[in-house]
């Protein structure tokens, strides 16, 4: 397997630097460019960073703020919920401080006790930045860890949350989520096992950390969908760049300081939509239950013929339910 993703890695860097004659210098050779290397892409700038962010819809309209994956993924897979602008809502998707098109930081933002909590002033920002009054509704839409962060903002900020739909979240404190995380395929793809594996940086000398590590991590993708995977995606998604630093740092400041997201629930009475996928094997109906119990009021339903990438996959069932629910309470 080593060898086979060294390969890969070597046909990759030949094709880009031979073939297509690009620098491999300049930004965007081995991933995409960000916000602040290209300036053409929609950007935000709020609390001390610079997001890629884009909307669909009528701005007076109840907004509905997509929250990806990761840590570290990207909304690239979540724009299918384009198709809630037909339903009356302002659509926000956003790659989070680090992550996807947004500016890369620095990896020292994530090693306190207070990394998450820049997640969640991020996320209050960009309702902040967008809400154009008090009486606009919001809602929020989180896949995985984007649902772990829209609890996490829900138990600081109920007031300002008229409903979420929370796609599989691991869980809600760090002793869940490690437990999920045990029963998934997902890896630290940092191991030294996998850094040996695409570890030619001679060949790539002379590019920033960030940019190396990033390009690494897009290999992730191909061992989390293998044929076989525990969390039942058929194949890959679509994604722009994974941010390396902010998965690797997140995980370990979460072992480090622990979290719990549940303190302040019990006081957010509105009825919350948590979905799970039929085929992701370390999750199912009674993980969903554990989890999904620190909301006061929730509405469990499941997702048809789809893995944990159900807002990829899982779309055409997905969509009828999320949309009923949303309607309820815009």
């Amino acid at each position: 397997m080593n060898r086979l993703i060294i390969t890969i890695l070597l046909f990759n860097l030949c094709w880009m630097s031979a073939c297509q004659k690009v620098d491999m210098s300049e930004p965007g050779a081995l991933v995409p460019r960000t916000v602040d290397q290209d300036p053409s892409l929609p950007s935000l700038s709020i609390n001390a960073t610079l997001l890629h962010v884009e909307t669909h819809g009528n701005p007076s309209d109840p907004l509905l703020i997509m929250v990806h994956g990761g840590p570290g993924g990207d909304y690239r897979s979540l724009l299918n919920a384009t198709d809630f602008v037909q339903d009356g809502f302002f659509v926000i998707f956003y790659d989070q401080r680090g992550t996807g098109l947004s500016k890369r930081e620095d990896k020292s933002q994530y090693e306190n006790k207070d990394a998450v909590q820049l997640y969640i002033d991020d996320l209050d920002a960009l309702i902040n930045h967008f809400q154009q009054a008090p009486s606009q509704k919001v809602f929020l839409m989180g896949h995985s860890w984007g649902a772990m962060l829209s609890t996490a903002y829900v138990n600081q900020h109920p007031e300002k949350i008229s409903g979420a739909v929370l796609a599989e979240p691991g869980g809600f404190t760090w002793t869940q989520t490690s437990d999920y995380l045990s029963r998934s395929n997902k890896i630290k793809f940092f191991s030294e096992a996998l850094n040996d594996a695409v570890f030619p940086e001679q060949i790539i000398s002379g590019r920033d950390e960030q940019e190396i590590l990033d390009y690494k991590a897009s290999f992730f993708s191909t061992f989390e969908n293998a044929p076989g995977n525990t969390i039942g995606n058929p194949g890959s998604y679509p994604f722009w760049r994974n941010g390396a630093v902010v998965f690797e740092k997140l995980i370990e400041n979460a072992e480090k300081y622990n979290f719990d997201f549940t303190t302040n629930l019990h006081s957010f009475s509105t009825k919350v939509l948590f979905l799970y996928s039929e085929r992701n094997q370390a999750y199912g109906a009674e993980w969903a239950s554990t989890v999904s119990s620190a909301y006061p009021n929730t509405q469990l339903e499941i997702v048809k013929d789809c893995g944990h990438e159900m807002l990829y996959f899982g779309w055409t069932d997905l969509y009828p339910k999320a949309a009923t629910y949303l309607n309820e309470l815009k």
